[in-house]
Protein backbone atom coordinates (compact mmCIF):
# COMPACT_ATOMS: atom_id res chain seq x y z
CA UNK A 1 0.00 0.00 0.00
CA UNK A 2 1.45 3.64 -0.48
CA UNK A 3 1.99 5.46 2.32
CA UNK A 4 2.02 8.99 0.22
CA UNK A 5 -0.28 11.64 1.23
CA UNK A 6 0.39 13.59 -1.74
CA UNK A 7 1.35 12.81 -5.53
CA UNK A 8 4.74 12.11 -6.33
CA UNK A 9 6.09 15.82 -7.80
CA UNK A 10 5.72 16.10 -11.02
CA UNK A 11 2.45 14.20 -11.57
CA UNK A 12 -0.98 14.58 -11.69
CA UNK A 13 -3.27 13.32 -9.23
CA UNK A 14 -6.48 11.12 -11.06
CA UNK A 15 -8.87 13.54 -8.89
CA UNK A 16 -8.18 16.42 -6.89
CA UNK A 17 -11.10 18.18 -4.27
CA UNK A 18 -9.93 21.51 -3.69
CA UNK A 19 -12.01 23.23 -0.55
CA UNK A 20 -15.28 21.60 -2.00
CA UNK A 21 -18.32 22.76 -0.11
CA UNK A 22 -21.48 21.78 -0.98
CA UNK A 23 -24.62 23.35 1.29
CA UNK A 24 -28.38 22.80 0.86
CA UNK A 25 -30.78 25.26 1.94
CA UNK A 26 -33.45 23.72 4.18
CA UNK A 27 -35.31 26.74 4.90
CA UNK A 28 -39.28 26.71 5.43
CA UNK A 29 -41.49 28.51 2.79
CA UNK A 30 -41.08 32.39 2.88
CA UNK A 31 -44.74 32.96 4.04
CA UNK A 32 -43.77 30.41 7.11
CA UNK A 33 -40.77 32.25 7.62
CA UNK A 34 -42.44 35.40 7.44
CA UNK A 35 -45.14 34.28 10.16
CA UNK A 36 -42.53 32.64 12.50
CA UNK A 37 -40.45 35.78 12.05
CA UNK A 38 -37.46 33.07 11.21
CA UNK A 39 -34.55 33.32 8.79
CA UNK A 40 -33.08 30.81 6.39
CA UNK A 41 -31.92 27.60 7.21
CA UNK A 42 -28.61 26.52 5.89
CA UNK A 43 -27.51 22.64 6.15
CA UNK A 44 -23.59 22.50 5.50
CA UNK A 45 -23.49 18.92 3.81
CA UNK A 46 -19.94 19.25 3.08
CA UNK A 47 -17.67 22.54 4.55
CA UNK A 48 -14.31 22.50 2.31
CA UNK A 49 -12.69 19.09 1.86
CA UNK A 50 -9.49 19.01 0.12
CA UNK A 51 -7.63 15.82 -1.06
CA UNK A 52 -5.84 14.24 -3.94
CA UNK A 53 -6.04 11.15 -5.01
CA UNK A 54 -2.85 9.86 -7.24
CA UNK A 55 -3.68 7.25 -10.04
CA UNK A 56 -3.83 3.52 -9.67
CA UNK A 57 -4.74 4.20 -5.81
CA UNK A 58 -7.99 4.14 -3.78
CA UNK A 59 -8.75 6.64 -0.89
CA UNK A 60 -11.42 5.78 1.25
CA UNK A 61 -13.62 7.99 3.19
CA UNK A 62 -15.44 7.11 6.45
CA UNK A 63 -17.72 8.07 9.13
CA UNK A 64 -20.92 8.21 10.63
CA UNK A 65 -23.64 8.56 8.84
CA UNK A 66 -24.93 12.14 7.87
CA UNK A 67 -21.11 12.82 8.02
CA UNK A 68 -20.97 13.82 4.35
CA UNK A 69 -19.41 11.13 2.88
CA UNK A 70 -21.90 10.85 -0.13
CA UNK A 71 -22.41 14.01 -0.74
CA UNK A 72 -18.89 13.80 -1.09
CA UNK A 73 -19.35 11.01 -4.07
CA UNK A 74 -22.22 12.67 -5.82
CA UNK A 75 -19.70 16.70 -5.99
CA UNK A 76 -17.06 14.19 -7.72
CA UNK A 77 -19.55 12.56 -10.04
CA UNK A 78 -21.21 15.83 -11.42
CA UNK A 79 -24.56 14.86 -9.34
CA UNK A 80 -24.26 17.69 -7.37
CA UNK A 81 -23.07 21.29 -8.13
CA UNK A 82 -20.22 22.58 -5.56
CA UNK A 83 -21.45 25.75 -3.49
CA UNK A 84 -17.82 26.42 -3.55
CA UNK A 85 -14.66 24.98 -4.40
CA UNK A 86 -13.73 22.92 -7.49
CA UNK A 87 -13.21 19.55 -8.34
CA UNK A 88 -9.52 18.34 -10.37
CA UNK A 89 -9.90 15.61 -12.89
CA UNK A 90 -6.57 14.65 -14.66
CA UNK A 91 -5.41 18.31 -13.83
CA UNK A 92 -9.09 19.73 -15.96
CA UNK A 93 -11.57 21.71 -13.85
CA UNK A 94 -15.01 18.85 -13.89
CA UNK A 95 -17.22 22.14 -14.00
CA UNK A 96 -15.62 23.25 -17.54
CA UNK A 97 -15.94 19.96 -18.55
CA UNK A 98 -19.51 18.35 -18.07
CA UNK A 99 -20.18 18.92 -21.44
CA UNK A 100 -17.15 16.60 -22.54
CA UNK A 101 -18.55 13.45 -23.08
CA UNK A 102 -14.62 11.66 -23.69
CA UNK A 103 -13.80 13.18 -20.08
CA UNK A 104 -16.88 11.64 -18.43
CA UNK A 105 -16.63 8.54 -19.83
CA UNK A 106 -13.50 7.99 -18.03
CA UNK A 107 -15.56 8.54 -14.70
CA UNK A 108 -18.09 6.27 -13.56
CA UNK A 109 -20.07 5.31 -9.75
CA UNK A 110 -21.10 2.22 -8.36
CA UNK A 111 -24.19 2.43 -6.38
CA UNK A 112 -25.05 1.90 -2.82
CA UNK A 113 -28.31 -0.64 -3.37
CA UNK A 114 -27.97 -2.95 -5.87
CA UNK A 115 -31.45 -3.39 -5.66
CA UNK A 116 -32.43 0.33 -6.59
CA UNK A 117 -29.57 0.94 -9.02
CA UNK A 118 -30.39 -1.32 -11.55
CA UNK A 119 -33.37 -0.99 -13.77
CA UNK A 120 -36.28 -3.62 -13.09
CA UNK A 121 -37.56 -3.60 -16.64
CA UNK A 122 -34.17 -3.67 -17.82
CA UNK A 123 -32.57 -6.87 -19.36
CA UNK A 124 -29.10 -7.41 -18.24
CA UNK A 125 -27.83 -6.97 -21.41
CA UNK A 126 -29.46 -3.61 -22.00
CA UNK A 127 -28.20 -1.67 -18.25
CA UNK A 128 -24.78 -3.05 -19.10
CA UNK A 129 -24.94 -1.96 -22.53
CA UNK A 130 -26.55 1.99 -21.71
CA UNK A 131 -22.83 3.83 -21.26
CA UNK A 132 -21.64 2.17 -24.45
CA UNK A 133 -24.70 3.27 -26.70
CA UNK A 134 -24.90 6.72 -24.37
CA UNK A 135 -21.41 7.86 -25.43
CA UNK A 136 -21.08 6.46 -28.71
CA UNK A 137 -17.88 3.77 -28.00
CA UNK A 138 -19.59 0.90 -30.29
CA UNK A 139 -22.16 1.15 -32.92
CA UNK A 140 -22.28 -2.15 -34.51
CA UNK A 141 -24.83 -4.45 -32.38
CA UNK A 142 -22.84 -7.32 -32.42
CA UNK A 143 -20.00 -5.44 -31.07
CA UNK A 144 -21.96 -4.00 -28.12
CA UNK A 145 -23.25 -8.03 -27.40
CA UNK A 146 -19.53 -9.29 -27.89
CA UNK A 147 -18.37 -6.61 -25.43
CA UNK A 148 -21.32 -7.24 -22.99
CA UNK A 149 -20.56 -10.61 -22.61
CA UNK A 150 -16.94 -10.05 -21.77
CA UNK A 151 -17.97 -7.48 -19.11
CA UNK A 152 -19.78 -10.08 -18.02
CA UNK A 153 -16.92 -12.12 -17.54
CA UNK A 154 -15.07 -10.54 -16.40
CA UNK A 155 -16.96 -9.43 -13.18
CA UNK A 156 -17.49 -13.40 -12.89
CA UNK A 157 -21.06 -13.85 -14.20
CA UNK A 158 -22.06 -15.75 -17.55
CA UNK A 159 -22.43 -14.05 -20.89
CA UNK A 160 -25.83 -15.40 -21.07
CA UNK A 161 -26.90 -13.60 -18.00
CA UNK A 162 -27.15 -11.17 -20.08
CA UNK A 163 -30.99 -11.74 -20.87
CA UNK A 164 -31.77 -12.33 -17.41
CA UNK A 165 -33.72 -9.74 -15.54
CA UNK A 166 -32.70 -7.97 -12.28
CA UNK A 167 -34.92 -9.48 -10.20
CA UNK A 168 -33.28 -13.13 -11.21
CA UNK A 169 -30.39 -12.65 -9.39
CA UNK A 170 -29.07 -12.30 -5.72
CA UNK A 171 -27.52 -9.00 -4.38
CA UNK A 172 -23.91 -9.57 -5.13
CA UNK A 173 -24.84 -10.80 -8.41
CA UNK A 174 -26.69 -7.56 -8.84
CA UNK A 175 -23.62 -5.62 -7.48
CA UNK A 176 -21.56 -7.40 -10.07
CA UNK A 177 -23.86 -6.45 -12.85
CA UNK A 178 -23.67 -2.92 -11.51
CA UNK A 179 -19.66 -3.17 -11.81
CA UNK A 180 -19.84 -4.17 -15.10
CA UNK A 181 -22.13 -1.40 -16.13
CA UNK A 182 -19.49 0.92 -14.56
CA UNK A 183 -16.75 -0.70 -16.61
CA UNK A 184 -18.73 -0.43 -19.83
CA UNK A 185 -16.90 2.71 -20.55
CA UNK A 186 -13.97 2.04 -20.37
CA UNK A 187 -13.12 4.49 -17.15
CA UNK A 188 -10.32 5.19 -15.29
CA UNK A 189 -11.80 6.41 -12.14
CA UNK A 190 -14.72 4.51 -9.63
CA UNK A 191 -16.39 6.19 -7.66
CA UNK A 192 -17.94 3.46 -4.80
CA UNK A 193 -20.52 5.14 -2.61
CA UNK A 194 -20.80 2.07 0.04
CA UNK A 195 -20.96 -0.69 -2.55
CA UNK A 196 -20.98 -3.69 -0.08
CA UNK A 197 -23.24 -2.01 2.34
CA UNK A 198 -26.40 -4.13 1.68
CA UNK A 199 -24.42 -7.43 0.98
CA UNK A 200 -24.07 -10.41 3.94
CA UNK A 201 -20.89 -10.23 5.02
CA UNK A 202 -19.55 -13.19 2.87
CA UNK A 203 -20.63 -11.83 -0.07
CA UNK A 204 -18.74 -8.53 0.86
CA UNK A 205 -15.72 -10.04 0.44
CA UNK A 206 -16.11 -11.45 -2.46
CA UNK A 207 -17.40 -7.91 -4.46
CA UNK A 208 -14.11 -6.57 -2.29
CA UNK A 209 -11.55 -9.31 -3.79
CA UNK A 210 -13.21 -8.51 -6.76
CA UNK A 211 -12.68 -4.93 -7.13
CA UNK A 212 -8.98 -5.08 -6.02
CA UNK A 213 -8.46 -7.86 -8.90
CA UNK A 214 -9.67 -5.28 -11.23
CA UNK A 215 -8.29 -2.51 -9.98
CA UNK A 216 -4.92 -4.47 -10.41
CA UNK A 217 -6.22 -5.87 -13.62
CA UNK A 218 -7.09 -2.37 -15.15
CA UNK A 219 -5.09 0.74 -13.06
CA UNK A 220 -8.03 1.71 -11.84
CA UNK A 221 -8.14 4.70 -9.21
CA UNK A 222 -11.08 4.21 -6.94
CA UNK A 223 -12.72 6.65 -4.20
CA UNK A 224 -14.24 4.64 -1.86
CA UNK A 225 -17.15 5.42 0.36
CA UNK A 226 -17.90 3.28 3.49
CA UNK A 227 -19.46 3.72 7.22
CA UNK A 228 -17.20 0.71 7.87
CA UNK A 229 -13.71 0.62 8.84
CA UNK A 230 -13.26 -2.75 8.94
CA UNK A 231 -14.35 -3.20 5.22
CA UNK A 232 -11.88 0.04 3.97
CA UNK A 233 -8.41 -1.39 5.63
CA UNK A 234 -8.97 -4.09 2.67
CA UNK A 235 -9.22 -1.81 -0.19
CA UNK A 236 -7.51 1.38 0.98
CA UNK A 237 -4.35 3.06 0.02
CA UNK A 238 -5.38 5.98 2.20
CA UNK A 239 -8.31 6.84 4.53
CA UNK A 240 -9.87 10.16 5.09
CA UNK A 241 -11.75 10.54 8.50
CA UNK A 242 -15.08 12.42 7.89
CA UNK A 243 -17.07 14.43 10.65
CA UNK A 244 -19.59 16.78 10.37
CA UNK A 245 -19.15 17.70 5.97
CA UNK A 246 -15.14 18.08 7.04
CA UNK A 247 -12.00 15.83 7.37
CA UNK A 248 -10.66 15.23 10.30
CA UNK A 249 -7.78 12.73 9.72
CA UNK A 250 -6.17 11.63 6.75
CA UNK A 251 -4.01 8.84 6.46
CA UNK A 252 -2.19 5.64 4.59
CA UNK A 253 -4.09 3.18 5.88
CA UNK A 254 -1.87 0.86 7.55
CA UNK A 255 -0.92 4.23 9.80
CA UNK A 256 -3.89 4.84 10.56
CA UNK A 257 -4.74 1.45 11.90
CA UNK A 258 -1.75 1.18 14.00
CA UNK A 259 -2.06 4.56 15.11
CA UNK A 260 -4.81 6.77 15.31
CA UNK A 261 -3.80 10.27 16.18
CA UNK A 262 -7.79 12.55 15.96
CA UNK A 263 -9.84 11.90 19.03
CA UNK A 264 -12.61 10.91 17.02
CA UNK A 265 -10.93 8.50 14.74
CA UNK A 266 -9.74 6.69 17.76
CA UNK A 267 -13.30 6.08 18.91
CA UNK A 268 -14.14 4.54 15.63
CA UNK A 269 -11.34 1.98 16.12
CA UNK A 270 -13.10 1.21 19.31
CA UNK A 271 -16.11 0.36 17.77
CA UNK A 272 -14.43 -2.12 15.80
CA UNK A 273 -15.33 -5.95 17.14
CA UNK A 274 -11.87 -7.37 17.97
CA UNK A 275 -11.67 -10.97 19.70
CA UNK A 276 -7.78 -9.77 21.09
CA UNK A 277 -9.49 -6.73 22.98
CA UNK A 278 -12.43 -9.56 24.63
CA UNK A 279 -12.80 -8.33 28.22
CA UNK A 280 -11.11 -4.84 27.98
CA UNK A 281 -12.87 -1.70 28.97
CA UNK A 282 -13.88 0.46 25.59
CA UNK A 283 -14.53 3.68 25.65
CA UNK A 284 -17.41 4.85 23.54
CA UNK A 285 -18.19 7.88 21.82
CA UNK A 286 -20.03 10.18 23.78
CA UNK A 287 -22.95 12.42 23.51
CA UNK A 288 -24.81 12.83 19.92
CA UNK A 289 -24.16 14.00 16.24
CA UNK A 290 -24.68 17.44 16.21
CA UNK A 291 -27.13 18.99 13.75
CA UNK A 292 -24.70 20.18 10.08
CA UNK A 293 -27.55 23.05 10.42
CA UNK A 294 -26.30 24.36 13.70
CA UNK A 295 -22.70 23.02 14.21
CA UNK A 296 -20.93 24.05 17.36
CA UNK A 297 -18.85 27.15 17.12
CA UNK A 298 -14.59 26.25 17.33
CA UNK A 299 -14.40 22.12 16.82
CA UNK A 300 -17.01 20.18 15.79
CA UNK A 301 -16.31 17.67 17.46
CA UNK A 302 -15.38 19.22 20.98
CA UNK A 303 -18.97 18.15 22.79
CA UNK A 304 -18.11 15.01 22.29
CA UNK A 305 -14.50 15.11 23.20
CA UNK A 306 -12.51 13.93 26.13
CA UNK A 307 -9.26 15.98 25.09
CA UNK A 308 -11.16 19.44 24.68
CA UNK A 309 -10.76 22.26 26.17
CA UNK A 310 -11.15 26.24 25.76
CA UNK A 311 -9.18 26.74 22.33
CA UNK A 312 -11.40 23.47 20.82
CA UNK A 313 -14.24 25.71 22.17
CA UNK A 314 -13.36 29.21 20.12
CA UNK A 315 -10.94 28.23 17.05
CA UNK A 316 -11.55 25.90 14.19
CA UNK A 317 -8.20 23.29 13.78
CA UNK A 318 -6.53 23.38 10.56
CA UNK A 319 -5.36 20.42 8.99
CA UNK A 320 -1.63 20.06 9.76
CA UNK A 321 1.01 17.53 9.42
CA UNK A 322 1.89 14.76 12.85
CA UNK A 323 4.10 12.12 11.43
CA UNK A 324 2.55 10.95 7.63
CA UNK A 325 -1.03 12.21 8.87
CA UNK A 326 -2.58 15.46 8.15
CA UNK A 327 -4.99 15.93 11.30
CA UNK A 328 -7.27 18.75 12.32
CA UNK A 329 -7.11 18.62 16.26
CA UNK A 330 -5.67 21.08 18.83
CA UNK A 331 -5.17 18.36 21.09
CA UNK A 332 -2.61 16.71 18.17
CA UNK A 333 -1.13 20.27 17.51
CA UNK A 334 -0.64 20.53 21.14
CA UNK A 335 0.44 16.88 22.44
CA UNK A 336 -1.95 16.34 24.42
CA UNK A 337 -3.25 13.15 23.06
CA UNK A 338 -0.03 11.46 24.25
CA UNK A 339 -0.51 8.64 26.44
CA UNK A 340 -0.34 9.53 30.16
CA UNK A 341 -1.71 12.99 28.80
CA UNK A 342 -5.51 12.32 28.78
CA UNK A 343 -5.01 10.19 25.86
CA UNK A 344 -7.90 7.50 24.39
CA UNK A 345 -6.53 4.13 24.61
CA UNK A 346 -5.36 2.31 21.26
Amino acid sequence: MSTSLTPRPGTTPMLSAQNIARYFDVSKPLLQRMIAREGKRTLRAVDGLSFDIPKGTTLSLVGESGCGKSTVARLVVGLYGTSGGRVMFDGQDLSLARADSKQRSRMQMIFQDPYASLNPRWRVVDIVAEPIRAFGLLDDKQAILRRVGELLTQVGLSPLDGSKYPHEFSGGQRQRISIARALSSNPEFLVCDEPTSALDVSVQAQILNLMKELQTRLGLTYLFISHNLAVVRQVSDRIGVMYLGKLVELAPAESLFSRPRHPYTRALMEAIPDLEMTGRKRIPVGGEVPSPISPPPGCTFHPRCPLANERCRIEVPLMTLAGDAMVACHAVEEGRDQEGRGALPR
